[in-house]
């Protein structure tokens, strides 16, 4: 039986060695520059290890969401291309500009507070991201035109280097896809038009970089893919060639042997429908571990799968494990890579009625991440 480290309650082992070979694969596959996302502190796994390990594995580029994102990795001393494209009304560029961060630019009022952020000698380098279909942020249809053409006068006068157009697709659909791709080619169209011929063009993540060869467009912007989770209902992880970096687990708290008819954890939702032993695991909903897997969401201890016996609490969850001999310290298996046996994140995803991008990206701060490789 494994046993967790004396002293260690609860962990993520983040194996650093997963993400630089799935952005090799990916890499190989859409034979495109990868800019690798890695925000929401690389999808929980640690944004710097994370982009340190896809920069290793091939990726050219970083994406982040916001500024603040972008700066930790500078101060973290990771000088690759960083670009940050969420932003809070008002936010000033001086700071990103001044490090080389690239500003994804999503309104004409943006465009102008990227320029501001350019000094004598230095432009600011943007990706201009187009709005295509999603209806989130970007730059309307109706706007590319006055946006364009101002872009292309701030870059003639040297405040601004357009480096990217980009958008986001919905993967509603192979043709929604196709239809929004045809948006952007008339987006980049009317671009050149102008005088605007950047030489990245992004708008395929992780699924459409794997299904849908048109839209890699030599650069495709991949965030789930690189941490080895599938982006797809129909297929797994290992399907795509691709390994799960994270693990998660705990060290069995406590086990307590009850009779038939016990009630377990609040609500008494479980009792148990014989004599039996729980087993107390030291990971609840305060650690990202969701709720709404109660009942549903499966652990391995000792190479057995348990279910989840009864509501998942703040900090704990039970499960029944019979007549199983388990014991306080023994290795709890919540999700990693299901090759090796363990449960997948996608299987707390169908347990939570949510995707596998929500339950890593929950894991909390008091869970340690332990970084290894293999």
């Amino acid at each position: 039986m494994s046993r967790l480290p004396a002293g260690v309650m609860r962990e993520a082992i983040i194996d650093v060695d997963a993400i630089e070979d799935n952005v090799r694969h990916l890499r190989r596959l859409t034979e495109s520059e990868l800019i690798a996302v890695v925000k929401a502190d690389g999808y929980g796994h640690g944004a710097v290890r994370a982009a340190v390990a896809a920069l290793a594995g091939g990726a050219s580029r970083l994406g982040v969401a916001d500024i603040a994102e972008a700066l930790a990795l500078r101060r973290a001393g990771i000088d690759a291309p960083i670009m940050a494209w969420l932003h809070a009304p008002g936010t000033s560029f001086v700071e990103a500009a001044s490090v080389n961060i690239e500003i994804g630019v999503s309104s004409f009022e943006q465009l102008l507070q990227a320029a501001e952020a350019s000094t004598a000698g230095r432009a600011v380098a943007v990706h201009l991201k187009l709005d295509t279909g999603l209806s989130r942020n970007g730059i309307a249809p109706d706007e590319y035109r006055v946006v364009f053409a101002e872009a292309a006068r701030l870059q003639r006068l040297g405040r601004l280097n357009v480096v990217g157009l980009f958008s986001h697709l919905s993967n509603a659909s192979p043709d929604e896809d196709r239809a929004q791709l045809a948006r952007f080619h008339e987006g980049v169209a009317a671009a050149a038009l102008v005088g605007v011929n950047p030489h990245l063009l992004h708008i395929a993540a992780t699924a459409a970089a794997i299904d849908l060869p048109e839209a890699r467009l030599g650069c495709v912007r991949v965030g789930v893919g690189i941490y080895g989770l599938s982006p797809f209902d129909d297929r797994s992880s290992a399907d795509l060639g691709l390994r799960p970096a994270m693990t998660l687990r705990a060290a069995v708290a406590a086990t307590r042997r009850v009779s038939a008819g016990a009630g377990v954890s609040y609500g008494f939702d479980y009792r148990t429908a014989a004599d039996t032993t729980l087993a107390l695991v030291p990971l609840g909903y305060a650690d990202g571990v969701p709720r709404q897997a109660s009942g549903a969401g499966t652990v391995t201890i000792g190479g057995q799968r348990f279910t989840v016996a009864g509501r998942i609490a703040m900090d704990q969850f039970i499960v029944d494990v019979g007549d199983h001999a388990v014991a306080v310290g023994d290795e709890v298996t919540l999700f990693g890579d299901p090759t090796l046996g363990a449960p997948a994140a996608d299987d707390w995803a169908r347990a939570a009625s949510t995707i596998n991008y929500d339950i890593v990206t929950r894991i909390g701060p008091r869970v340690a991440r332990k970084q290894v490789s293999t």
